[in-house]
This record gives structure tokens, sequence and C-alpha cells, in this order.
């Protein structure tokens, strides 16, 4: 009697997470299903599947969006911003876990309390105040608020890693002459791989889907991230929906494929650190 009442509850947990799964996709479904619609078709039928295959929309949604220079600004805004937060999130973190000065406790909670404060209270103020720098429709503008927005969190993410590592593993490196700056980048940082790689991941998400603070830095058609992109091209297209839809996929395209490549990597790291 107990084994059929686990199996039955076992039974309705996954048909709960199926069915939790398919209205997730159902949006990402009808995205992919109308971007090869021709518009009259996606007016007339927007649940129905395609009559066929129209690649002729993303033709236009590339050519129009100017995909290439939208794509090339969000990869050189994300990849440099997630660089530097990485390493410096990591070592302030082993910085904060390994040195138990007091200076550090009152600089740890400083850091983590400001993950607490929304972005919007600072937007205005902090666009106000670079505009008067005349530092506005610059990239490294825009980047240097994406480290100091994403900071936070990586040390938040990497003390709680580093806090487990055995410090025998380092103590065994200075034993052999090891500086404690080559100690953390031979030892420490390879062991901090899968989170990350978790890391990576969410800044990623974050950095990338920005349209807000892109919006108030970057007005030059050439700057634009791949969401103003879209957006611009929203605007421009707003009542040809179906390219529309093909530009919505091709945006969201790049993260997908960077999700599925490392979605084992992610899976560990959010266990290993649950585990930490």
């Amino acid at each position: 009697m107990v084994k059929n009442s686990n199996s039955l509850l076992a039974i309705s947990k996954s048909i709960a997470l199926y069915i939790t799964l398919f209205i997730f996709l159902v949006p990402f479904i009808i995205v992919v299903m109308n971007s090869f619609k021709a518009t009259q078709h996606f007016i007339e039928s927007p649940f129905s599947l395609p009559k066929s295959l129209n690649f002729s929309n993303y033709v236009d949604a590339f050519q129009s969006m100017n995909f290439m220079q939208g794509i090339f600004n969000s990869l050189l805004l994300t990849v440099g911003s997630i660089i530097v937060i990485v390493f410096f999130s990591a070592m302030t973190a082993y910085l904060f876990a390994r040195f138990k000065w007091r200076i550090n406790k009152i600089l740890f909670f400083t850091i983590l309390s400001s993950m607490a404060l929304p972005f919007q209270v600072l937007m205005i103020p902090l666009v106000i105040l670079y505009g008067e720098m005349d530092l506005l429709n610059m990239r490294p503008t825009l980047m240097f608020m994406y480290v100091g927005f994403g900071l936070p969190l990586g040390v938040f993410t990497f003390h709680g890693f580093i806090k487990g590592i055995p410090y025998e593993l380092e103590e065994a490196a200075f034993m052999e002459g090891s500086s404690r700056l080559r100690t953390f980048f031979v030892v420490v940082f390879p062991l901090l791989k899968p989170v990350m790689v978790t890391l990576i991941i969410l800044e990623v998400l974050i950095i990338w889907n920005d349209y807000l603070l892109a919006s108030l830095i970057l007005q030059s058609p050439e700057l634009r991230t791949l969401p103003l992109s879209v957006f611009n091209f929203f605007s421009s297209y707003s009542v040809d929906y179906a390219p529309l839809m093909a530009g919505l996929l091709m945006a969201m395209i790049p993260v997908l494929i960077l999700y599925l490549v490392l979605q084992k990597h992610i899976i560990q790291g959010i266990t290993d650190g649950a585990l930490k």
C-alpha cells in the first residue's frame, strides 16, 4: 500500500512538472511557429502550424535589425563585463574568506547589502551623473556599470564555495615556495569552475537581455545591443509581425546555445554550491 502511494505521488509530481514545462515552453513554441508564417497567416491564425517554412522572415529581420552589428556589441559588452566580474569577484571573495580581518566582515556585508538595493533606485542618478561628466553613449561606461552591478552576486557566490575548499591545499603550495597570488590562480581558481559556470550563465542572461540600462546609456545606432536592435526593429515594423517573430528568435538563439552547451556544468555548480 505504501509503495503504491509513493508511486502515485511520484507520477503526480512528474505530471505537474511536465505541465509546468509545457506552460513555460508555450510562448517560445508560438514564436518559433509564427516566425515561418506570412504576416497575414499570423494575424488570422497565430496558434496554427505554418503551412510552409518561410525563411524570408529571417532574411528581412537579419538585414533590417542590423543583426551582426547588434550581436557584436552585445558580445563585446557581455564577454568583457563577465571576464572582469569573474576575476575580480573571485579574488575579492578569496580575500574575504581567507583573511579574518574585522574590516573584511564589514566590507563583505556592505557588498551583500547592495544586492538588496533595486537598480531602479540608482538608475536616474547614475545617468545624470555620467551625463554631467559627458560619459554617456560609450561602451566602457555601460560595461563599468554592468561590472558594478554584477560584482556583489559574484562575491557572494564565490565566497561560500571558497570557504569549503580545504586550506591544506594552499598550505602545501606555500611550502613549495608558491606566492599567495600564484597559489590562488593555480590551486584555488581552477576549483571554482562549477560555480563559475553557474555565475557566468546568470550574468550572461542579465547582461545579454538588458534593455533598460543600455537604452539609457547608448544612443548611437552603431552602438545598439541586440535587445535595442530588436526594439528598434519592432518600432519600425510594428505591423509586419512575422519578421518580428523571426527577429525575436534570432535574439534568443545565442543564449539558448550557451545554456545547452553548459547545462551539465550549471547543474553541477548548483549542486556543489548547495553542498558547500
